[in-house]
């Protein structure tokens, strides 16, 4: 018989928060859900009563975030699952951010996900067990014109949890990079902040628009499947790129990135390091 797992999820209103969420619950588990506004949650609660506790937090604050994981694993006595997966998207120019939009988007993207996992460690440890699934992007494969600090803040994130991956191993607990794949989360509408766009870049953005197209990419709830599989892992990869066209993408990058280095490999080996 499965034992039912205690989920901590960020980020849960909406989005592949909420279709993760919804997963779980189906299965059988039960889930701590935070999110800045909850109140989307609030017909799901009603369905899940006893399987449910819904948890404001904005992860950027991290005393709350600590608070949050002690009231989290005091909910159902355990955490089993805890996935990093509150962010948004700061679409712009490198030139065109500033200060505060910057810091802004790095305090939750980045910043909030390390909050997170710094509060539920000593959690973990403590049950010597334990799952830390990192939601990053495929955009973690490298930076791209318009989402940069998306990209950096990803990329950052994904490097912090290789190495927090390596730390905690021998506490029995596994970390995975989640590097999902362009999702109808909503990302571009609803957790989207734009920078005042700068005339000289109106070309970049006409062809950037005409490469991405219209197409919003299929429902969450069509990545859930695979969460709940890596979850049940005894195990999981470091990192795992889910959707099929995603990997296939980010693939081609990592083979043009070799090639890059390749081509330039005489070069590289006139310095002795």
């Amino acid at each position: 018989m499965t034992t039912a797992k205690v989920w901590f999820i960020t980020g849960a209103s909406r989005g592949l928060g909420r279709a993760f969420t919804e997963a779980a619950l189906a299965a059988g588990d039960r889930v701590v859900a935070s999110a800045r506004n909850v109140e989307p949650l609030a017909a799901l609660a009603e369905a899940y009563p006893d399987a449910l506790v819904r948890l404001p937090l904005d992860v950027s604050d991290r005393r709350a975030v600590f608070d949050a994981a002690d009231l989290a694993a005091a909910a159902f006595g355990r955490l089993d699952v805890v996935v990093n997966n509150a962010g948004g998207l700061l679409y712009g120019m490198v030139e065109e951010a500033t200060e505060e939009q910057i810091r802004a988007h790095l305090d939750v993207n980045f910043f909030g996900a390390v909050w997170v996992a710094q509060a539920v460690l000593p959690h973990l440890r403590a049950q010597g067990s334990g799952r830390i699934l990192q939601v990053t992007s495929m955009g973690a494969a490298g930076g791209m014109a318009s989402v940069g600090y998306y990209g950096a803040g990803k990329v950052a994130l994904a490097a912090v949890s290789e190495a927090m991956a390596m730390e905690v191993e021998r506490f029995g607990i596994k970390v995975t990079v989640v590097e999902m794949g362009g999702y109808d989360t909503g990302l571009f509408t609803q957790g989207t902040t734009m920078t005042e766009a700068l005339p000289h870049y109106e070309a970049l953005r006409a062809e950037l628009s005409e490469m991405w197209g219209d197409e919003t990419g299929p429902p969450p709830a069509t990545a859930a499947p695979v969460i709940m599989e890596l979850a049940a892992l005894p195990d999981p990869p470091r990192r795992l790129v889910v959707g099929a066209r995603s990997y296939d993408q980010v693939q081609e990058l990592n083979r043009a990135r070799t090639g890059l280095y390749e081509a330039w490999e005489a070069l590289s080996r006139k310095a002795p390091g």
